[in-house]
């Protein structure tokens, strides 16, 4: 198995030999290049965290990943500005330029959604979308199976809206949106790919966080989704996507979701739901608080039915913080029992016995000693119950190793005998998706 930095130096030197053939082809440059080269190369970052930052800052996207694509998505305020230095990285813009140029046919949209709802009624048909560089404010829903949707970078292709819980959904409503009904993106269909894309709720939520209890300008119900996979989705890829929001940032209900070398920001319950979602090799960055908190945060809250095997599982993970964020003051996860309505009346669901999985998972400072937390629910007589991390849930780690990793009684550990039933191909069963 390979690990961070092995595959940082791969990736490091690789454009390091590419400019190393530009040189040879350009005697006049050669020597200037050489000499680039080699301070590059010793201004390299000697560690595994931060020879990974230093990639994503100098990663280029690759808009030959697919034969061809159903459609072209050009933001309106996407100005390229061509760099024609022959000692920098080939610009972003300039292969983006080259590309358009050369699918002129592709039929272009100037949104995502008007570039999915133009998909054909085909459903075998998988449809391809390349999303150019830029910012895109809009709220996608994709309900068509087979769709590829493929930025330009997480750093170049940013999809982003603003509606949070306590919205009203119009002007005087006294509807609001409520959780479940303000994220960004939306998916409800099956095998659905993002690659190489930010998804973001930009809700300012650190603006409210800073207002005192009780100030006529705070207001109630802060959660805000970035992405939701949703109950009819499944086989639902992300691949080097960054998702950002605060409180609730990535919503998993649905029945398969893979997401692979990317970056999850949030702080308050910033992964939830039921659904059965594998992490693998994924940066998940706690944000910080206005004020103090015993618990700043809490990375999980799942809400697993009891029958089901597999919740939310981080494989080979790295659990990090922004400044600001203080030592001991994340937990791991927390139990949530949705309200829901059975025939005896409304109340927390007692099959939600939510499951987390940390497995060789590397854990910063700000992780909580305790490991995990309670979480406060509905009573069948409506009062407030709370439940609690080891009765309540199925909550386990294992290997888990960096400041924030403890072994003591508040954090159980999976037997070693129970590992390999946690890796992907029995975790995500028959669909094993091809990066």
């Amino acid at each position: 198995m390979r690990s961070y930095f092995s595959c940082a130096l791969v990736r490091v030197f690789t454009p390091k030999l590419t400019m190393l053939k530009a040189a040879f082809a350009s005697p006049v440059f050669a020597l200037a290049v050489l000499v680039g080269l080699a301070q590059a190369v010793l201004a390299q970052p000697a560690s595994a965290s931060q020879a990974e930052s230093w990639l994503e800052k100098s990663r280029l996207p690759s808009y030959n990943a697919s034969p061809q694509y159903d459609a072209i998505v050009v933001s309106k305020d996407w100005n390229p500005t061509l760099i024609s230095d022959e000692n920098t990285h080939e610009n972003v813009d300039k292969n983006a330029v080259h590309y358009i140029n050369k699918k002129a046919s592709t039929p272009r949209f100037q949104s995502i959604q008007a570039a999915l709802d133009a998909a054909t009624i085909n459903d075998n048909k998988t449809w391809r979308v390349l999303v150019m560089p830029g910012n895109y404010k809009e709220r996608v829903i994709v309900t068509r199976p087979n769709v590829r949707i493929i930025g330009a970078g997480r750093e170049q292709t940013r999809i982003y809206f603003d509606r949070y819980a306590g919205q009203a959904i119009a002007e005087g409503a006294s509807e609001t949106w409520g959780t479940f009904r303000t994220a960004t993106v939306e998916v409800h269909a099956t095998d659905v790919q993002f690659h190489d894309i930010s998804i973001e709720n930009s809700f300012d939520y650190p603006s409210q966080d800073k207002l005192p209890k009780g100030h006529p300008d705070k207001i109630k119900g802060t959660q805000a989704v970035a992405l939701k996979v949703a109950e009819t989705a499944d086989k639902v890829l992300l691949n080097r996507v960054r998702l950002f929001g605060y409180q609730d940032t990535l919503f998993v209900q649905g029945k398969r979701t893979y997401v692979y070398d990317s970056d999850i920001y949030g702080h308050v319950d910033f992964i939830f739901g039921k659904g059965n979602a594998l992490f693998e090799r994924v940066d998940v960055i706690s944000l910080p608080r206005a004020h103090p908190h015993k618990f700043t945060g809490y990375v999980t809250a799942p809400s697993t039915l009891i029958d089901n095997a597999y919740g939310l599982t981080f494989l080979h993970c790295r659990l990090l913080r922004e400044q600001g964020v203080p030592d001991n003051s994340v937990g791991l996860g927390r139990p949530w029992h949705p309200t829901t309505t059975f025939e005896d009346g409304r109340y927390a669901n007692p099959f939600a016995i939510g499951k987390s999985t940390y497995i060789q998972t590397y854990m910063d400072a700000h992780i909580a000693q305790q490991g995990w937390a309670s979480m406060g629910g509905t009573a069948k007589d409506g009062s407030r119950k709370q439940f609690m991390p080891l009765s309540d849930a199925r909550f386990t780690e294992f290997a888990s190793f960096g400041a924030g990793a403890l072994v003591n009684e508040q954090r159980p550990q999976l037997p070693k005998a129970q590992v390999a039933n946690y890796q992907k191909s029995k975790v995500l069963g028959d669909w094993q998706p091809r990066l």
